[in-house]
């Protein structure tokens, strides 16, 4: 199995490759540079694999929510790529991939935090199943730290931008006690690579065009009224 994953959505760019039982990655703090990057970072891998384009099976991308023109980018360069090579794609949410950067705790409920900007904060809730992949808790979201609603539970990691700007906010929503938190952790493709290795595996793969973005806010900027302007 060779499967190609793209992660963009957030200030991170990277790509990842799963070529049999390796994963080799590619990542990258570059924001405004992933259009100039993943297309790089992508033949670097495949050319460290000894692959072609033609021997993918499948095609991964982090769905957001993120940035719009980063989750746009990634997007549409898996569409483009897997329609031109006839193959499959599987889309896995950036804020699940997110949640696979927190520390290995099977016991504890993990809160995926993305900064939205605007006040506002992508967020979900996991835990570990024990296999590598995640049971969600309970539905992405964008919404205000203070309107922050999470599931009862004893333990917490937190991961993501939204710690590093709303810490305090964040923590005093938490139902349980915090075991780690880490505000400079970014989704990545290696783990976008590794959950739809799981979704491939369940037939929940599908054709280029059906794979679509998920951006969660309907509007891209405040109004002048919004903005205390009109």
């Amino acid at each position: 199995m060779n499967l190609l994953a793209i992660e963009t959505a957030t200030e991170a760019c990277s790509v990842a490759l799963i070529h049999g039982d390796e994963l080799i990655a590619r990542s990258e703090i570059a924001p405004r540079r992933h259009t100039e990057l993943v297309l790089p970072m992508a033949d670097a891998l495949l050319a460290e694999a000894g692959l072609g384009r033609h021997a993918l099976d499948a095609i991964a991308v982090g769905r957001g929510p993120g940035a719009f023109t980063g989750v746009r980018l990634g997007v549409s360069l898996a569409q483009g790529m897997a329609l031109a090579l006839e193959l499959p794609v599987i889309t896995i949410s950036s804020l699940a991939a997110l949640a696979l950067e927190a520390p290995e705790e099977e016991d504890t409920a993990i809160l995926a935090v993305i900064d939205a900007r605007m006040g506002e904060i992508y967020a979900a809730c996991y835990r570990r199943d024990g296999t590598g992949g995640l049971i969600a808790l309970d539905e992405e979201r964008i919404c205000t730290v203070e309107s922050l609603q999470l599931p009862d539970a004893s333990a917490w990691q937190v991961v993501g931008s939204g710690w590093a700007t709303y810490a305090t906010a964040l923590s005093q929503r938490l139902t349980g006690i915090l075991h780690s938190a880490d505000g400079l952790r970014y989704p990545q493709a290696a783990h976008v690579a590794e959950l739809a290795m799981c979704e491939f595996k369940a037939g929940r793969a599908q054709a280029p065009e059906l794979a679509l973005p998920v951006y969660l806010r309907d509007k891209v900027a405040l109004t002048l009224v919004e903005q205390g302007k009109g």
